[in-house]
């Protein structure tokens, strides 16, 4: 198929880029660093896998409440304000995470930073939106979600260094004093985003609320969303004990398998971008999913194998979880109206961190860790990630094909 001319990013679009990409790395890490600190969060607090589950899907529960609190309000002020308010509860959150001394702590100290951080990733896409036309969303996404192999490359090997170190409380706070430093650019260099205040508004936030989440293609829309958030927070809580554990890899080198695969994937992210806006993204996106659902098979049997194995069959995994998540974040930003952007993007974020949650739950109790210390079970997750990786892209099928149709006009309600 003929690739189709793109245009080029202005100076200001580079800088919008660049800054939306530092916050999505500073959330994504804020949930990925979890993963790898679980082999020493565990045995520190003596808590069961269950309850690690909790302290994930804790986050996942406030965050998914703060979006639904929020989406009635979130097409009513200026996105760069409505982002700086959201992003300093986040830090304030995140160095609570670093203080707390007990599990009980800890867990409240997640559900706080959830109420927060939950929301800037939806804010961060109805910016994207707003700033950035149909054909340029693939590699504006490819780009942002290149935070996601940052925050590896990175983030995780930094933060598990300094927690072999000293202890696992050092990259929260570490994490905090970064992320400030972003927040204060981000309020310096960007410009207000207020383009939809001019447009008509309705006059109740429920009912702005009510008319989003009644739509019936945003409905389908949201299923795909919480089917595809399963698969992430039913393996990636569980993986560093799962490694260390099962596989035979000792701690000390988990940097080097988070450290490889994100410089990978940081190539491969924008890549993907590209070729989702030059080939179309629903093409993408199976071939994302025909790739993920065989490497997770392959993850989740895996014994104990060589380093350099687990790299590649880690790193390839991730390049099918890109090329879904890429061209699916690209077409579901042409689903929404502009002034409907702020709370389709906020119940779009909430719906995928209740899920995520509620599947961060259901595998703390489908996987149980023998004496021995390995996690038993694990392959049982790989199957209903498979499961759910069918349901999402036949549902996806069915969005692409009502997106080719005309939207009707959705017009606000005075009320």
């Amino acid at each position: 198929m003929k690739k189709t001319p793109a245009p080029p990013f202005s100076g200001y679009q580079k800088i919008v880029v660049a800054m939306l990409a530092f916050l999505q790395f500073a959330v994504i890490l804020d949930f990925m660093i979890m993963s790898p600190l679980g082999a020493l969060i565990m045995p520190d607090l003596h808590i069961s896998p269950a309850q690690f589950g909790l302290v994930v899907s804790a986050y996942a529960f406030s965050a998914g409440l703060s979006g639904l609190l929020t989406a009635g309000f979130a097409d009513r002020y200026d996105r760069k304000k409505l982002l700086l308010f959201f992003y300093s509860g986040f830090i304030i959150g995140t160095v609570w995470c670093g203080l707390a001394p007990t599990y009980e702590s800890l867990l409240a100290a997640r559900i706080f930073t959830g109420l927060f951080g939950g929301v800037i990733g939806s804010i961060v896409l109805a910016i994207s939106t707003d700033l950035f036309p149909p054909q340029m969303r693939g590699r504006v996404m490819g780009l942002i979600q290149t935070a996601f192999a940052a925050s590896q490359v990175l983030g995780i090997p930094v933060g598990i260094y300094l927690s072999n170190q000293w202890n696992w409380h050092v990259p929260f706070i570490a994490m905090a004093a970064f992320g400030l430093a972003g927040g204060l650019v981000v309020a310096w260099k960007m410009q207000p985003v207020n383009a939809h205040l001019g447009k008509p508004q309705e006059h109740s936030a429920f009912m702005h609320l009510f008319h989003t989440v009644t739509e019936k293609r945003y409905l389908l829309a949201f299923a795909i969303t919480a089917l595809l958030t399963t698969g992430g927070f039913m393996l990636m809580p569980f993986s560093s004990a799962y490694i260390v554990n099962n596989m035979g890899i000792d701690l000390h080198h988990l940097p080097t398998v988070y450290l490889i695969t994100g410089v990978c994937t940081i190539f491969i992210g924008p890549m993907i971008g590209r070729a989702a806006d030059a080939f179309g993204k629903f093409r993408v996106f199976l071939f994302g999913t025909g790739l993920s659902i065989a490497m997770v098979l392959i993850y989740t049997h895996l014994g104990r194998v060589p380093l350099w194995m687990l790299v590649v069959v880690n790193t390839m995994m991730f390049v099918g979880i890109f090329s879904r998540m890429i061209p699916f974040q690209a077409l579901s930003s042409t689903v929404p109206v502009q002034t409907q952007r702020g709370s389709y993007n906020a119940i779009s974020a909430s719906i995928q961190q209740l899920a995520g949650g509620l599947a961060s739950v259901v595998s703390g109790h489908i996987v149980t860790q023998g004496a021995d210390g390995r996690l038993q079970h694990f392959d049982t997750v790989g199957y209903v990630v498979v499961g759910t990786s069918l349901v999402a892209g036949a549902l996806l099928w069915r969005l692409n094909r009502n997106l080719a149709a005309p939207a009707a006009p959705v017009a606000p309600a005075a009320i």
